[in-house]
């Protein structure tokens, strides 16, 4: 792991240091103080991106690190887009460069362009953070629609809200939280499922940003599976947490929900990341279930309904994909995952996969609104 982020950290570093040479160095600039106070400001938001890491700043809290850690991470959203804008204008450079190899190589010609196409990047990147910053603050609820023959004529209608990938932690806090609670609640949903990614970095530090789910409210209860986030820190600490707060936690296992005397089974499964206890165990979860009966999945990663194909899983719930979360991400998306958002059939499986209600890393989202999916079961 260390030798990894040694790895990514020197990829960032490398790609900060050709972000400043393409705006402050190849447009040359008459003024001296240009390129220094470029790279004064580079640094600057290298180093608050970290925070949203936890590089440093364990002496202030949370709170006193956010705008810190918000700031770090949205120039860390903003670099996709000055990489996708200024890679072409240096490649234009070099043809420049080639091209005109007899008469000093078009020494004024690539100065000419990039003293504007280099800017011109940076501003196109800028707005494009601002807008998915704004986007990304403001959650959507978003309506589908899945039927099976085998769901009992009494939870015909059964409105599930599907609650993943908030993320909160450095970048996000109770406040965001919170507002996804009252979205929730404010659809009266039936029953609550949280597919995983509540969280970002430790419990000690981060528990207070996740306490506004003790507000949830569902006449058939409030229920949570893992991520993958919660597995890669502390995860035995969170899973307390999560319970504290009053959520049902699956670990693994099946429930049954009864309604007008009939029942299904809600079963939830650990991330594909987890090991040891808390790896999936596929088995264990949908122990005793009826295979002829209605089952609903709660997984956190939309593939993982690959692994319960032909075990009689009606329907999924699944998030982690973030939709993409910047666009052109979601194509890269599709490598990884069955789908990117929606519903779509898995397998044998119907999977409704939420684009998420936060962000990770930037609280950045663009062509990827996050969204509170409100699924409706119906008896086909």
């Amino acid at each position: 792991m260390t030798v990894f982020i040694v790895v990514v950290l020197g990829v960032f570093a490398a790609f900060v240091g050709f972000v400043w040479h393409r705006l402050a160095l190849a447009p040359a600039w008459r003024a001296r103080w240009v390129p220094f106070a470029i790279g004064v400001v580079l640094l600057a938001l290298a180093a608050a991106m970290l925070a949203g890491f936890d590089v440093w700043g364990g002496q202030w809290s949370p709170a006193q690190m956010r705008p810190v850690a918000w700031t770090g991470q949205a120039f860390l959203a903003a670099c996709l887009y000055l990489f996708l804008g200024l890679v072409p204008v240096w490649l234009l450079s070099i043809v420049i460069w080639f091209v005109r190899w007899r008469a000093d190589h078009g020494r004024e010609g690539r100065r000419a362009l990039n003293r504007f196409a280099s800017p011109a990047v940076a501003i196109v990147a800028a707005a494009l953070t601002a807008y998915g910053a704004i986007v990304a603050a403001q959650p959507i609820v978003t309506e589908y629609e899945v039927s099976s023959p085998q769901l009992p004529a009494e939870f015909d209608g059964t409105r599930v809200a599907l609650v993943t990938d908030i993320h909160a932690g450095a970048v996000r806090g109770a406040d965001f939280t919170q507002l996804v609670v009252d979205l929730v609640n404010a659809e009266r949903p039936d029953l609550i499922v949280i597919a995983g990614d509540l969280v970002d970095g430790r419990a000690d530090r981060y528990a207070a940003e996740i306490a506004p789910l003790r507000d949830l409210q569902a006449p058939l209860g409030v229920f949570a599976t893992t991520g993958n986030h919660e597995m890669y820190r502390d995860t035995a600490n969170w899973v307390r947490t999560f319970e504290a707060d009053g959520l049902t936690v699956l670990a693994n296992e099946s429930v049954p929900i009864t309604r007008g005397g009939s029942t299904i089974t809600l079963a939830g499964v650990h991330d594909s990341e987890g090991t040891g206890v808390f790896a999936p165990d596929y088995d264990a979860t949908l122990d005793g279930t009826d295979p002829a009966a209605f089952t609903l999945l709660s997984a956190h990663q939309p593939r993982q309904a690959l692994e319960v194909e032909g075990r009689g899983v009606d329907v999924q719930l699944s998030g982690h994909t973030h939709g993409g979360q910047q666009w052109p991400l979601n194509y890269l998306v599709k490598l990884q995952q069955p789908m990117v958002d929606g519903v779509a059939t898995v397998g044998d499986t119907t999977v409704v996969t939420s684009r998420g209600a936060g962000a990770w890393g930037p609280a950045v989202r663009v062509g990827a609104d996050p969204e509170i999916p409100i699924v409706t079961l119906r008896r086909s």
